[in-house]
């Protein structure tokens, strides 16, 4: 297995399993934390937005420490819970 595949293998382990059945759907549990984000904010969030923020945050541990195979992986996640919200199942 290549490192590639094994950054999108432990990303698909993550996002399937026992955390989905944890958290609920994404577009459910990324639509709570929006609202949240919104009511403390006092300006609008989505689902999408809330993804690519995650994805910024990966990538800002990653400026601190970028050989973190979580931090990758979890981009990844993102990445995938982010495109199944914003383009569709």
């Amino acid at each position: 297995m290549s490192r590639r595949e094994e950054f999108l293998d432990t990303a698909k382990k993550y996002i399937s399993g026992p955390r989905a059945d944890a958290y609920g759907s994404p577009q459910d549990n990324f639509g709570v934390t929006a609202e949240m984000w919104s009511a403390y904010k006092g300006i609008p969030f989505s689902a999408t937005d809330v993804a690519l923020m995650m994805i910024l945050l990966k990538a800002a541990r990653l400026g601190h420490n970028a050989d973190s195979f979580d931090s990758w992986t979890d981009i990844a996640g993102y990445a995938a819970l982010g495109g199944e919200i914003s383009v569709g199942e």
